[in-house]
């Protein structure tokens, strides 16, 4: 049906209206809609009953206390209400709101497309036909308290999609609950936003330091195979830094926009890891989360999840991940339905898995599950020649840190590196390096503030065994200051290269009982 719209500028006075409506009476012209506001008036009419639209105007801005009429596009509701759509229709989250009856009033395309069903056969649907009975937006109906980010699961055909939403009442102008707004997203959307905002500064095989054969021929494979999606096994010793190849190959794969999450195995008793790893259905155990909880393989979705330490999984765990990898599907603990899932494993340890295997510590056919692909990292003492750059990228690094400037490494020091056999590798030299860091003053790095104990890196056999902290800290310091007087053969210019003062330097002798002679 053709309408036409128009405004009136007017005056205030008494029974305007009335004699507006009567111009329209006398010309027979429906009225569809009429909003009023201070000094003007919206009408919107059938143009059936409209002979000549200028003369209609003519007679109404005849009547005493009109303006003027001029035609419009929209009344000002309408205007409302396409800003509000087009505000509806641009938001990421599903929108929607109910009524006192429960009914759906608004919807917006993201809730259209979450609950599968067009917008005309949404609006007046009662919500509990829709989701479930125990919908939070029930419950801020009933007793109009807001609420914020509550888990809510929905079924569509076999299987169930877990959302996140958040609720507030709408009330009239005597504060009484008419009905409630809400936005609705996607749990796993939830966490790669979350992930997006709280992720570590990502590493790339051209971020790993060293040029040694050894060392660049893992990474052209690392390279080479980050393409694909089949599972990669990262062998190496303590220390040579697994977690940094695998997300090397996670950000060399097409998969670098979608979350990599990091799982060391031994870190968790076995029932907490089951429930992490795998997610678990409301009232699964003790303590757990109403409406469960999405596991780590699920939120992974897309990416990468990295399995360190896999070795030390039980066998309970090991069926469950053979699972996974045979099938592509996840069970949540306490639940029996599976969820497919998009996930490429990485998984690392320093443990030989061939010899597990033989003594059935270790399950053959997951061995063979996750050995798709496996990277040997060389140790550090394989690659020596590495050290040097290792040494000045990790200077560069503790520079930044503690305000230091050292720019130079003497022959000495590195002399004495390259005489370690760096049983704790990559991670032993960095941390001998952040000491010196700490103790050198100047710009060189000399051999007297590389502090290398044969305990260093081999607790289990000698050196600090046994001892705290406190005491293993206090050998180190009464090394450096026994070694620093000698070499410098005073106590100012001890603390002087210390960066300390002499009388810092007098209570160490004092404490430590320093044999330093007589100088001062």
């Amino acid at each position: 049906m053709a309408v036409l719209k128009f405004k009136v500028l007017n005056q205030d006075r008494v029974g305007l209206l009335q004699d507006i409506s009567a111009v329209l009476t006398q010309n027979d012209i429906n009225v569809n809609n009429l909003e009023v506001v201070p000094n003007s008036m919206f009408f919107e009419v059938e143009r059936e009953g409209v002979v000549a639209r200028g003369l209609l105007f003519k007679e109404i801005e005849a009547v005493v206390g009109v303006g003027k009429c001029v035609e419009i596009e929209l009344l000002p509701w309408e205007g409302v209400t396409q800003r509000l759509q087009a505000v509806l229709d641009s938001v990421s989250e599903g929108v929607l709101s109910i009524d006192w009856e429960e009914r759906i009033t608004t919807v917006n395309p993201v809730a259209e497309a979450i609950f599968g069903m067009k917008r005309d056969e949404l609006i007046g649907e009662k919500i509990s036909k829709i989701l479930p009975a125990d919908l939070p937006m029930l419950h801020c109906l009933a007793n109009g308290q807001a609420y914020s980010h509550q888990e809510i699961c929905i079924n569509k055909g076999r299987r169930k999609y877990h959302y996140v939403t958040s609720g507030r009442p709408i009330k009239d102008k005597h504060q009484r609950v008419v009905g409630v707004v809400a936005t609705i997203k996607d749990m796993t959307e939830v966490r790669r936003l979350v992930y997006s905002m709280t992720k570590p500064t990502m590493v790339t095989f051209e971020d790993i330091v060293g040029d040694s054969d050894k060392l660049q021929c893992v990474i052209q494979m690392g390279e080479r195979v980050a393409e694909g999606s089949s599972t990669v096994l990262l062998r190496g010793e303590s220390g040579t830094g697994k977690e940094l190849f695998a997300r090397s190959v996670h950000m060399a794969s097409p998969r670098r926009e979608q979350p990599f999450v990091p799982v060391n195995c031994a870190a968790l008793p076995d029932s907490l890891l089951e429930s992490e790893l795998f997610g678990y259905t409301d009232g699964a155990f003790t303590g757990s989360r109403k409406n469960g909880k999405q596991g780590l393989f699920e939120f992974a979705g897309g990416g990468t999840i990295f399995l360190d330490e896999i070795a030390e999984i039980s066998p309970h765990l090991q069926a469950k991940l053979l699972r996974v990898l045979q099938e592509g599907k996840v069970r949540r603990v306490g639940g029996q339905e599976e969820t497919a899932i998009d996930v490429r494993v990485i998984a690392a340890t320093n443990k030989n898995l061939e010899e597990m295997v033989e003594k059935n510590e270790f399950r053959k056919d997951l061995y063979y599950r996750l050995n798709v692909i496996p990277l040997f990292l060389p140790a550090l003492r394989e690659r020596m020649e590495d050290i040097a750059p290792l040494v000045n990228h990790f200077l560069a690094k503790m520079n930044i840190r503690f305000g230091k400037n050292v720019e130079f490494v003497s022959k000495e020091a590195l002399e004495k590196l390259y005489h370690h056999d760096w049983p704790g590798n990559v991670r032993e030299l960095e941390n001998v390096v952040e000491r010196a860091a700490n103790l050198v003053a100047g710009k060189w790095l000399t051999a007297d503030v590389i502090m290398i104990d044969p305990g260093v890196g081999r607790m289990d056999k000698e050196g600090y065994e046994g001892q705290s902290l406190a005491e293993i800290m206090d050998q180190v310091e009464k090394q450096v200051v026994s070694r620093t007087i000698q070499k410098t053969g005073s106590i100012r210019k001890a603390a002087s290269q210390l960066g300390v003062s002499h009388t810092t330097v007098l209570n160490k002798i004092k404490k430590y009982n320093i044999p330093h002679g007589k100088n001062s």
